[in-house]
């Protein structure tokens, strides 16, 4: 797989389109080992007959049965509601470092995280990368691929100082655009810091924080995690991606 990431930035136009055709079937093949999408805390919510189906509830069903009876007519199953029980929808935005080394196993992790994340919250899933800037690969509530954002992201290429700080704020702007009720942020970082700002106060203000920091080198993401109540797993590789979604999300 590292091999297949270097070769996707192949000078020679044919090995690199063949690389990423070849790399995105291995990554998003890898990525969908384990739950589709990570469960919540189920909850009994009372919807609309015709939506669902369930018990009747009574008490919410009360004027209509009683309007009906009153009138000696069949009651409308418009007005009927049903306690059912519910899974709260999750919505993803997942962070890239791209400040450090992004050839061979780095660039190869990345793009299994970015291809379990869409997986997991297929249609309600942001990917940005990170450096000194932010750059979204792809957007809240925007229809992409998965293909699609794993060849993006096999495209980057590492540069340039941390802005952990940032990309947290802009992990919280892309959720804010999300209905779900569960929304997570994964930081895919060292979560080393080489640019001014207040990155405990960023995290913070999200919903949900999980990191994922390279094996051997996680002393300051586990600091973070510690700091703001985070979870955190680390990578060796990107055979290691799929596990560590299923332990943190899940």
């Amino acid at each position: 797989m590292s091999m297949l990431a270097d070769l996707t930035g192949a000078t020679d136009p044919a090995l690199r389109d063949l690389a990423r055709r070849l790399a995105g079937r291995v990554f998003l093949d890898l990525a969908r080992r384990g739950p589709s999408r990570p469960r919540g805390v189920g909850r009994l919510t009372s919807t609309r007959y015709r939506d669902a189906s369930g018990d009747i509830d009574l008490d919410a069903s009360l004027d209509a049965i009683v309007s009906a009876r009153s009138t000696s007519s069949a009651i409308d199953p418009e007005e009927l509601r049903v306690t059912t029980w519910s899974t709260p929808a999750t919505a993803i935005c997942l962070l890239v470092d791209r400040s450090g080394s992004m050839g061979g196993a780095p660039l190869a992790t990345n793009a299994v995280a970015a291809s379990a994340a869409v997986f997991r919250a297929p249609g309600d899933c942001s990917v940005i990368s990170f450096g000194k800037d932010c750059v979204a690969v792809a957007s809240q509530g925007a229809v992409t691929s998965n293909e699609r954002v794993v060849d993006a992201v096999l495209a980057l290429r590492g540069f340039g100082t941390t802005d952990v700080a940032g990309a947290l704020v802009a992990a919280r702007d892309q959720l804010a655009r999300s209905n779900a009720a569960r929304k997570i942020t994964v930081l895919l970082s060292d979560c080393r810091a080489t640019v001014d700002g207040d990155v405990v106060a960023a995290a913070e203000q999200l919903d949900e924080l999980v990191i994922v920091a390279p094996d051997g080198d996680d002393a300051e993401a586990r600091e973070l995690a510690g700091s703001v109540g985070a979870r955190c797993a680390t990578v060796a590789g990107p055979s290691d991606v799929p596990a560590a979604f299923t332990n943190l999300l899940d």
